[in-house]
C-alpha cells in the first residue's frame, strides 16, 4: 500500500507539472500576437526616400534643412542633377527660400574622386544678388545638400566650363573646392 500511495503521489505531481508547463506555454502564445500594419504600404511608398535640401531662412538668413520624400528612382538615375534641380525650386516651407539665382541652369555635373564638379550657366553669377552672406548661403546651400550623399565630400563650381570664376563682387571665388563646414 505504501508503494501504491507513492506511485499515486508521483503521478499527481507529474500531472501538476505538465499542466503548469502547458499553462505557461499557453500564456506565452497569447503574448505573441501578429502585428499587422494599419494600412497596406503601396508600391509607390516603397520607392520613396528622404533627401535633405538646404535653403535660406527668410527671417534669420541662415541655412536651414528641409527634408523631402522623393522617388528613389530619381536618385538612382542621376542623384546630383536631381538634388541641384530640387534645390533650385522653391522650398515647401514658406519661411525658407532658394538661394540659387533665378534662370541658372546646369551645364554638366560630374563626380571626380570625391569632389562633385558642377558647371552652371553664367546666370549663376550674373543674377546673384551679391554680398558676402548671400554668396556663402548660395555656396553652402549646394555643398551641404550634395555632401549628404556619402560619395561626395566637396564641390567645385565652374561657370560655362571655366574654372576660377567668382561672384561679381569677388567676395568668394571658385578657384578651390568647397567642403561642408561642421559646427
Amino acid at each position: 500500500m505504501n508503494k501504491k500511495k507513492i506511485l499515486i503521489i508521483v503521478t499527481i505531481i507529474i500531472c501538476v507539472i505538465i499542466l503548469f508547463i502547458g499553462y505557461r506555454f499557453a500564456l506565452k502564445e497569447d503574448k505573441i500576437k501578429e502585428i499587422l500594419p494599419e494600412e497596406e504600404i503601396s508600391e509607390e511608398q516603397y520607392r520613396k526616400t528622404m533627401v535633405t535640401l538646404y535653403y535660406k531662412n527668410k527671417t534669420t538668413n541662415e541655412l536651414m534643412p528641409e527634408v523631402r520624400l522623393i522617388d528613389v528612382k530619381l536618385l538612382i538615375n542621376d542623384p546630383y542633377t536631381t538634388l541641384i534641380n530640387l534645390l533650385m525650386e522653391e522650398p515647401k516651407n514658406e519661411n525658407l527660400e532658394s538661394v540659387i539665382p533665378k534662370e541658372t541652369k546646369i551645364n554638366k555635373i560630374e563626380l571626380k574622386s570625391d569632389i562633385l564638379f558642377i558647371d552652371f550657366t553664367k546666370e549663376f553669377i550674373d543674377n546673384h544678388s551679391g554680398g558676402i552672406d548671400e554668396e556663402k548661403n548660395t555656396i553652402y546651400s549646394i555643398v551641404n545638400t550634395v555632401t549628404e550623399l556619402t560619395e561626395v565630400n566637396g564641390v567645385k563650381i565652374l561657370i560655362d566650363n571655366e574654372e576660377n570664376k567668382s561672384f561679381r563682387d569677388n567676395y568668394i571665388n571658385f578657384n578651390e573646392a568647397f567642403f561642408k563646414i561642421s559646427k
